[in-house]
């Protein structure tokens, strides 16, 4: 404590953020109260924040501290801190979602003339195992499969105790690395011999590849029919 205070004095920041493990609990608060008792500080940062028990923290820090919270976190990696939020915590912790950041996220990775061109192949019923990867890239690059589905109203309470893997992509990545460029484009042709290979290929069971098949094919024509009448990029931009 000592320490940083002589830091404060001969630095002299112009701001000064605190930054503490939502995960802490009642420690949290205590410890925020220390700091900023000895620095005065100008903000908050919550880290892992990650589900909806965690908003206890924010709550008693900004009561305890009268400071505000500025950034929250869900990851270790600099795109996984967000603007802090009030409102779209206070929904997380009700079990309503967090359907704008959800949004957010997606315009993120999202390029209006790739959504175009896919809405096109979609239409014709041409989408194949290339765009299906392509879309799953995406999803990765939003952040943790987790934290996502806990921002889509009703599900963030459905799967608070469920163990959902961040490589849950893995094995489908796998497969569809596994096929030929025509398996890929033309999944017609994946017999039973193909399948087997492909299995073989990419460490999974000739049971993974069928799933991936079937889910791939509802998948399309989910698609299909989201693409009758509803532009993409309309959707998107809905707030």
């Amino acid at each position: 404590m000592k320490e940083i205070a002589s830091i404060k004095d001969a630095v002299n920041p112009h701001e000064i953020l605190f930054v503490v493990d939502s995960m802490t609990g009642q420690d949290a608060v205590n410890t925020a109260r220390e700091f900023n008792e000895r620095l005065d500080f100008d903000g908050v940062v919550l880290t892992k924040l990650d589900g909806d028990t965690r908003g206890g923290a924010a709550l008693s820090i900004r009561s305890v501290v009268n400071k505000p919270i500025k950034f929250v976190s869900s990851g270790e990696k600099m795109d996984a801190i967000d603007i802090f939020y009030p409102v779209r915590m206070a929904d997380r912790i009700l079990g309503m979602g967090d359907i704008v950041s959800l949004v957010e996220k997606a315009q993120e990775q999202y390029d209006v003339e790739e959504a175009r061109k896919l809405q096109k192949k979609i239409a014709r019923d041409q989408f194949d195992f290339n765009d299906f990867i392509a879309q799953i890239q995406q999803i990765k690059k939003m952040g943790n499969v987790k934290d996502l589905m806990a921002m889509i109203p009703g599900v963030g309470k459905a799967i608070k105790d469920l163990d959902i893997d961040d490589d849950a992509f893995k094995s489908i990545e796998a497969i569809i690395k596994s096929m030929t460029p025509e398996e890929r484009t033309n999944p017609v042709v994946l017999n039973g011999s193909r399948r087997k290979r492909i299995a073989m290929g990419s460490g999974t069971t000739v049971q993974d590849v069928n799933k991936l098949l079937k889910q791939f094919d509802e998948t399309r024509k989910m698609m299909k029919m989201m693409t009758k009448g509803n532009n993409p990029a309309r959707l998107l931009n809905r707030r």
